[in-house]
């Protein structure tokens, strides 16, 4: 059995590896083979130049992110196959420390050595990849705060939540793995509850929309959609940024209406109204639920197969470690389930865009399809986001539908809805 796992861990990690570059190559392949001109849906829109730095800004992406998959493959197999997190766990264990300490101090040795290693990528993507297409905003001295901002969250909220699954893993027993699913989702649902009044204005400032006219559309399309919240946030993404977005967050009564300053400055209140209602449509036909469910039961199976796994000592060699521990199973757990379930990462895509194509409907029905239309172009233009992806690689990837086909089915709906009217 552990011959068997190492050659399927191989296996995996060398065809996911091979995959993901060849999807990246025919999305620069294909935006670059459209690159002379603009698709009919958007002439007199996107202008020629727009449209040849969206495809240029996508090959930079993949071109860069093909470096992060090689990359990331050697990593996985260094920590396991290679020895890495062996030695660490070795070089700590001579400290004679406790397994509490011990698992704390190994998971955060990897943890800190797979961070050090993505930082040049980090740096390169915020301070050349999106600064030379005229995105990024970020000073070198706000990404610094960032970091240790994340640094200080992840010690504070991920350190007691690490320490106690260990201690759940090594003594709760055979039903452990339920006892820290419980623990996992009330901190799920407490980081999503928290998240918008308390954790997330610790890096963005949050102002309330001031603009009465637009505040008053906004405020009857929420009413018409039957949704409560604490009100209606202007975020000033542009310190960061120059792309725009706009979003809903918490849950229960701490739900807040966010959109970035960004966007505000290049879509009309109609258009906000629409892009707004399709959020909405999230809300109301229960989409956040069911993927909140999805990943609650996603999290069940996983921690299941854990304990069985855990108990394994082909488990444990098959990945490349001699000493079984409660820190090196969740390690090895983490760091190898990907290399199996990117393989199914196209049926969550196939399930988001029919989310996204649902979310269109009923944004159609409380505001206006052309209104959508017209802002998603507008959020295409200045995203750079390219109108002519490959169509394999948008299968696989993409949460939303592509763009030519989805301003095309709203169009539909609102020549239909003249029709009607």
């Amino acid at each position: 059995m552990q011959r068997t796992l190492t050659l399927a861990f191989v296996l995996a990690v060398v065809l996911g590896t091979a995959l993901r570059l060849w999807l990246g190559r025919r999305q620069s392949q294909a935006v670059q083979a459209h690159r002379a001109q603009v698709p009919e849906p958007f002439t007199g829109q996107v202008t020629l130049a727009e449209h040849q730095k969206a495809a240029d800004y996508t090959s930079a992406r993949v071109r860069l992110g093909s470096l992060e998959i090689v990359l990331d493959a050697l990593i996985v197999l260094a920590l396991t196959l290679g020895g890495v997190i062996a030695r660490l766990d070795a070089a700590w264990r001579g400290l004679g420390l406790g397994e509490l300490a011990l698992g704390t101090a190994v998971v955060a040795s990897v943890l800190l050595l797979t961070a050090l290693i993505g930082l040049p990528f980090s740096l390169w993507r915020t301070f050349r990849l999106e600064a030379a297409f005229g995105f990024n905003r970020t000073t070198l001295s706000l990404y610094v705060t960032d970091r240790f901002k994340g640094l200080a969250l992840a010690l504070i909220i991920g350190g007691p939540l690490l320490v106690g699954a260990l201690a759940l893993m090594r003594w709760g027993g055979r039903w452990w793995w339920v006892a820290l699913w419980i623990v996992w989702l009330a901190v799920s649902v407490t980081l999503a509850w928290a998240w918008p009044a308390f954790i997330a204005p610790l890096f963005n400032r949050f102002s309330p929309l001031t603009d009465p006219h637009l505040k008053a559309g906004i405020e009857a399309l929420v009413e018409r959609c039957g949704f409560t919240s604490k009100g209606v946030f202007v975020v000033d993404g542009s310190r960061r940024s120059a792309h725009g977005n706009a979003y809903f967050t918490g849950v229960g009564r701490n739900k807040r209406i966010v959109f970035f300053d960004t966007l505000l400055e290049h879509l009309e209140p109609p258009e906000i109204e629409a892009v707004l209602a399709h959020e909405l449509g999230h809300f109301h036909l229960k989409h956040v639920r069911a993927r909140l469910a999805v990943s609650a039961a996603a999290a069940l199976i996983g921690l299941a197969i854990l304990a069985y796994l855990a108990r394994r000592p082909w488990f444990y060699a098959g990945l490349g470690i001699p000493v079984p521990s409660a820190h090196a199973a969740l390690m090895l757990f983490v760091i190898a389930t990907p290399a199996f379930t990117y393989f199914l990462t196209p049926l969550g895509a196939a399930w988001s865009r029919r989310h996204e194509r649902a979310a269109d409907d009923f944004a159609a029905q409380r505001a206006s399809a052309a209104k959508l239309a017209a802002a998603l172009v507008k959020l295409y233009r200045d995203n750079s986001t390219t109108l002519t992806p490959d169509p394999i690689h948008s299968a696989f990837y993409d949460s939303h539908p592509p763009a030519l086909s989805r301003i095309a089915r709203l169009r539909a709906l609102a020549a239909s809805a003249v029709a009607i009217g």
